[in-house]
This record gives C-alpha cells, sequence and structure tokens, in this order.
C-alpha cells in the first residue's frame, strides 16, 4: 500500500517548541525534551524562565518551530545552547503567531478611550481608501 501524504503539518516530537495554554507560565515557550506518554510529555525552557516539567498535551499548542538533532532527555544545558544556536526565542517572536498574540493582548489591555481612539483612526483610514479609490476609478 502507498504511502499518503499526511494533513498534519506539526507532531509532538522530541525539540518541538511548544507554547503553554495554561498555568503559571501560560503564554511562554517552551521545547518537548521527553515523550512520557500518548498523554504528557516533559518540556523544558531554560531561556524562558519554564522550569524542567511534565506537561499535558491538551495545555500545549505545537508551533511550526522545532530544535533540530536534539537528543533524546537532553538535559537543559543541551537544550539552552541548542535555543541559542538556532534563534529560536528570537525567530518566535518574529513569527505571524506570536505578534498576533501580542496584538489581541495589547487590544485586550486598552481602556474604553484608546479603544475610542482605535475605533476614530480606522474610521479616518477607511475614508481616506474610499477617496482613493473613487479617485482612482475616475482617471
Amino acid at each position: 500500500m502507498p504511502a499518503t501524504e499526511s494533513n498534519f503539518q506539526r507532531f509532538v516530537e522530541v525539540g518541538r517548541v511548544v507554547l503553554l495554554k495554561s498555568g503559571p507560565q501560560e503564554g511562554h515557550i517552551a521545547v518537548i525534551a521527553e515523550i512520557i506518554d500518548h498523554n504528557r510529555a516533559i518540556i523544558d525552557g531554560p531561556t524562558t524562565g519554564v522550569p524542567r516539567q511534565a506537561f499535558p498535551y491538551r495545555h500545549l499548542t505545537l508551533t511550526p518551530l522545532r530544535l533540530t538533532k536534539l537528543p533524546r532527555a537532553a538535559g537543559s544545558g543541551a537544550i539552552k545552547k541548542a535555543l541559542e544556536k538556532e534563534a529560536i526565542v528570537e525567530k518566535w517572536e518574529k513569527s505571524a503567531f506570536a505578534q498576533r498574540r501580542a496584538s489581541i493582548a495589547k487590544r485586550r489591555s486598552l481602556t474604553d478611550f484608546q479603544r475610542f481612539v482605535v475605533m476614530v483612526a480606522k474610521k479616518q483610514r477607511a475614508d481616506r481608501v474610499h477617496k482613493a479609490v473613487r479617485a482612482a476609478k475616475k482617471a
């Protein structure tokens, strides 16, 4: 039977960078150091403030980032060196995934007046766009 292409792009694997969805380090990233079973993995984030711990998959989000050539059950020192060598934290901060989360957090922290200012700015921008489109159609 021929192998078929999978629809899945991200897999639970040693070296996969994950985003924590719950707990005291919610929103931080870590690396899967070892797979325990079908429900949990050992994660470690020596550069992001996440201590080495067993964590359930249901509280993790798999990211597209991955450490290459990370051995199974690698210690915190090896993970830290690999993270710094491959500049994973910088890649994460530049990713659309992280930037979207940051913009959502910023929107949630706005005051009522700041939300009003954003609304007025959006209306002004839309008005300029409509005028430019009308002018382009006439020309």
